[in-house]
């Protein structure tokens, strides 16, 4: 996610933009050239550029507003990963308990328990965030589990749903031995339940594309704009036709690729959803929950993008 300005992100516009602006300006001083040069008079045409680009603008920015939805409701989906999160591993540090009578060998088991309960949501909301970004999640995983359990991971579709079986199969053993009564279960089922809805979010996001007229249609109509946007303003602007109409043709681009970038927030590019930095802040979290003092460093914006 680009949160600042830098050299970084003004190379990334360079890159997307650089071509197109090229082939405006040449369109643009091809149509100057002929109307003034070969003094073409017929193709300064009065056209409706302003009602044209007015419902221009209408689809455009329609189309945008449904992209940053999409991008919002990512961004929304793993607010709630976080505080169910947060949420969960509080449930299993404060309500697992061997009881007033329990030994003390009890006691260490009842902790590994909970350590490994916590782990295993460590684990699931970086694997999770590799799968949204069409990586291998087993080398953020690898640093949570076994190597035991690396190998029985590496067989699985969806790992992050493996885990969070591989949790609930925890907790249930845990409820077998009496360290967690039925009510205490259920209110961490239902933590459970609303990560695994949040899950389902994302990757519907992830799978299910704009629909494709809803992506070709405005992005043909600004080409078709930018053709002939030079034809409606060479008779008024003579040789800063180039200027007028490459900015205006600039500025629809422009929205048009920011509406691309955003509906694909969870594409491991610099317009995704900052989903390593929100990970790793939940890993903290947890992690200090368990009364570690060994933390992974916060993410910080790299050149003007936080990932």
């Amino acid at each position: 996610m680009i949160v600042s300005p830098s050299r970084r992100v003004l190379a990334v516009v360079i890159r997307d933009f650089a071509g197109a602006l090229c082939g405006l300006i040449a369109w643009d001083l091809f149509v100057v050239f002929c109307y003034k040069v070969l003094h073409w008079g017929w193709l300064g045409v009065d056209l409706p550029i302003g009602a044209f680009g007015t419902a221009l603008s209408i689809i455009v920015g329609l189309r945008n507003g449904s992209a940053y939805n999409r991008w919002w409701e990512a961004r929304t989906l793993w607010g709630a990963i976080v505080n169910k999160s947060r949420t969960l591993a509080r449930q299993v540090v404060t309500t697992l308990s061997a009881g007033p009578d329990a030994t003390a060998e009890e006691e260490s088991e009842v902790a590994a328990l909970q350590r490994h309960a916590v782990l295993y949501q460590v684990a699931y909301v970086q694997a999770l965030r590799q799968q949204l970004r069409g990586l291998d999640p087993l080398p953020e995983v690898a640093r949570v589990v076994d190597e035991a359990e690396q190998h029985e991971l590496a067989s699985e579709k969806n790992v992050a749903l493996a885990l969070q079986r591989r949790m609930g199969d925890l907790l249930v053993r845990a409820t077998r031995r009496g360290w967690l009564n039925n009510w205490h279960w259920q209110a961490i089922d239902r933590s459970m339940d609303g990560l695994m809805d949040a899950q389902g979010g994302a990757e519907r996001i992830k799978n299910t594309p704009m629909p494709k007229q809803f992506d070709f249609l405005p992005r043909l109509f600004i080409q078709i704009y930018c053709i002939v946007l030079p034809f409606g303003l060479v008779d008024s602007l003579g040789w800063f036709t180039p200027l007028g109409s490459t900015l205006v043709g600039f500025m629809f681009l422009a929205l048009e690729k920011i509406g691309r970038d955003l509906e694909r927030p969870f594409e491991n590019s610099v317009h995704d959803v900052s989903m390593t930095a929100i990970a790793t802040n939940i890993e903290i979290n947890l992690r200090q929950l368990l009364g570690e003092t060994e933390l992974p460093a916060v993410v910080r914006p790299v050149h003007g993008i936080l990932w």
